[in-house]
C-alpha cells in the first residue's frame, strides 16, 4: 500500500476511549462479544440482499460512481462511454441471470504497474459491467458490515483516512510504545485463499446468491496476452469490491490483536503493532507469523517485516522523530519516489521555457504536499524547494549551450560583464552551475515565482494554517 495517490483524506472524529491495548474500552472480553453480536445482526439483515443490490436507486448510484471513476475497459473492450448504450440493450438479461444465480463475471484483464520500491504490482481490470455490479454490491454490503470492523482499521473505510491512521500511530508511540512490529504480508492481494475468504464472508452474509456471485468474481479468470488462465487464489486490485473483501478477511487479524491487548494500526494490508521492547516485538512477529498461516493461510514476508524503532521505519509514507513526543516527518523513501517522478517530467523540459514545465509541476507539488501536510518537520520541504529550483536553473543552463550564449544571457539577467564572462567560460557542468551563485543571482526565487513555481514549504504552511 503506497501513499502516492494522495487520496481522499476524509476526517473522522474519534469518539471511543482506548484501554491499554489500544482497543475499544470494554470489560471482560466485551470487544469479542460485541463483534459476534454485530455479526449476528448483520447476518439477520442479509438474507435478501440481492434484491436490495438490484434496487433502481442503488443501481443509479453505482452507475454514476463507475462513470465518474472512468478507467480502462476490460477484456470485452467496452469503454465507460459506451456502457450506457450497452446497459440499455443487455441489462434485462443480466438482471435475470443475477436473480437466478446464473450470472458469470468475465475474466479480468491483467495489467502490471511499477511499485515504488521496485518490482511490479498486478492489477486485474474487470469489465465495466462487472465494476458496475461490484460497486452496487459494495454500496449495500459496506454500510451493513463496516461498523463491525475494528477501530484500529483505517484503510478503504468511509470517513477514515491514511491521515487518521498516521495520527493513531503517533499516539501509540507518544504513549511509550517505542518499538514497532512492521508487518508485511507477502503478496497479500495475490495470495488470498478463496475458501478462507468466502468462509469469513459467509459469517456475515446469508444470501447465498450474493455469496455465489462474490465467489465467481474471485474465481473469474485472468487474461494476459490474449490467453485466459484460471484463478485459484487472490483478489487482484482493480475492482471496487477487492479492498472491502480484504478488510473482511483481515478483520480476524484485528480481533486477534485486540484479544492479545496490543496497540496497533492497520491500513489495508499495511499493519504496525506497537510494543515496549525489542524482545516483545520479536515474540509478537514470530507468533503472528504462525497464527496468520494457520488461520488465514497468509505468509509474512520476512525480508520486509521487521522490529525496529518507529524513527527507523516508515508508515504510509510518513516517518517519526526519535523524540519522547514524536514529530511526524516525511520518510526519506517518499522524497526519493517523488524525485524519481519529477525527474521524468523535468527531462521532458529540455528545450522548453521553465514556465511551461512549472505548469506541469504544480498539480504534482500541490497533491504531494496535501498528502504530507501532517508533517511537523519542515526540512524535507525546504530541501525539495532547493532541489527543484536547481533543476529548473539547470534546464536553462543547458539550453544556453555555448559560452557566448551563456555570457549574453547572464548579462541580460543583470550580472556585470566580468562576472558573467567568468561564469560563462568556467568549464564546469550544468548541475554545478545550476547551484552556483551566478545562476542564483540571474534566476532568483522571485523570478521563478513569477513564472508560477509553487514552493513546497509555502504550500505546506498554507495547508497547515487552513486546516
Amino acid at each position: 500500500m503506497d501513499e502516492g495517490a494522495a487520496e481522499k483524506m476524509a476526517e473522522k472524529p474519534e469518539h471511543t476511549r482506548e484501554a491499554g491495548g489500544g482497543t475499544a474500552e470494554v470489560a471482560g472480553g466485551g470487544a469479542r462479544q460485541t463483534s459476534t453480536a454485530q455479526a449476528a445482526v448483520v447476518g439477520a439483515e442479509t438474507s435478501a440482499l440481492l434484491e436490495e443490490v438490484l434496487r433502481r436507486g442503488n443501481l443509479a448510484k453505482a452507475y454514476a460512481r463507475v462513470v465518474r471513476n472512468g478507467g480502462a475497459p476490460g477484456v470485452d473492450g467496452i469503454t465507460v462511454q459506451q456502457f450506457k448504450s450497452y446497459l440499455g440493450t443487455h441489462w434485462p438479461r443480466v438482471r435475470e441471470e443475477l436473480l437466478k444465480g446464473e450470472y458469470q463475471p468475465q475474466a479480468v484483464r491483467r495489467v502490471e504497474i511499477p511499485k515504488p520500491d521496485g518490482g511490479t504490482r498486478a492489477l486485474g481490470i474487470p469489465t465495466v459491467l462487472d465494476r458496475f455490479i461490484q460497486q452496487a454490491l459494495l454500496q449495500v454490503l459496506q454500510p451493513l458490515i463496516d461498523p463491525s470492523f475494528s477501530e484500529a482499521s483505517f484503510g478503504f473505510r468511509p470517513g477514515r483516512s491514511a491521515h487518521d491512521a498516521v495520527r493513531r500511530a503517533q499516539q501509540h508511540v507518544a504513549a511509550g510504545y517505542r518499538w514497532v512490529v512492521d508487518l508485511d504480508l507477502e503478496k497479500f492481494f495475490d495470495r488470498v485463499n478463496h475458501d478462507v475468504l468466502i468462509a469469513r464472508v459467509a459469517r456475515r452474509i446469508s444470501d447465498k446468491r450474493v455469496l455465489l456471485l462474490i465467489r465467481r468474481s474471485l474465481q473469474a479468470g485472468m487474461m494476459e496476452g490474449g490467453l485466459v488462465s484460471p484463478r485459484t487464489e487472490g483478489t487482484p486490485q482493480g475492482g471496487p469490491l477487492s479492498p472491502f473483501l480484504s478488510n473482511i478477511l483481515l478483520d480476524e487479524l484485528d480481533r486477534e490483536l485486540e484479544r492479545r491487548g496490543h496497540r496497533f494500526v492497520r491500513y489495508a494490508d499495511d499493519c504496525n503493532i506497537y510494543v515496549q521492547s525489542a524482545q516483545a516485538g520479536e515474540r509478537v512477529l514470530a507468533s503472528l507469523e504462525r497464527w496468520l498461516w494457520k488461520r488465514l493461510r497468509l505468509k509474512v514476508n520476512r525480508d520486509k517485516s521487521a522490529v525496529g524503532r518507529p524513527s527507523e521505519r516508515k508508515f504510509l509514507g510518513y516517518g517519526m522523530t526519535a523524540h519522547r513526543d514524536p514529530k511526524l516527518t516525511v520518510a526519506l523513501q517518499s522524497v526519493h519516489r517523488l524525485k524519481m517522478k519529477l525527474r521524468v517530467l523535468l527531462r521532458r523540459g529540455r528545450g522548453r521555457h521553465p514556465g511551461s514545465v512549472i505548469v506541469e509541476l504544480t498539480p504534482i507539488v500541490r497533491g504531494w504536499v496535501a498528502y504530507f501536510r501532517l508533517a511537523e518537520v519542515k526540512a524535507r520541504f525546504e530541501e525539495l524547494d532547493a532541489w527543484i529550483r536547481r533543476k529548473l536553473r539547470r534546464i536553462l543552463w543547458k539550453q544556453w549551450k555555448r559560452p557566448r550564449t551563456r555570457l549574453a544571457k547572464l548579462r541580460s539577467l543583470g550580472l556585470d560583464a566580468e562576472r558573467a564572462r567568468l561564469s560563462a567560460y568556467n568549464g564546469y557542468g550544468p548541475w554545478w552551475n545550476a547551484g552556483a551563485s551566478h545562476m542564483n543571482q540571474a534566476i532568483p526565487i522571485a523570478l521563478l515565482r513569477r513564472w508560477g513555481l509553487v514552493s513546497f514549504l509555502q504550500e505546506h504552511h498554507r495547508l497547515s494554517y487552513s486546516s
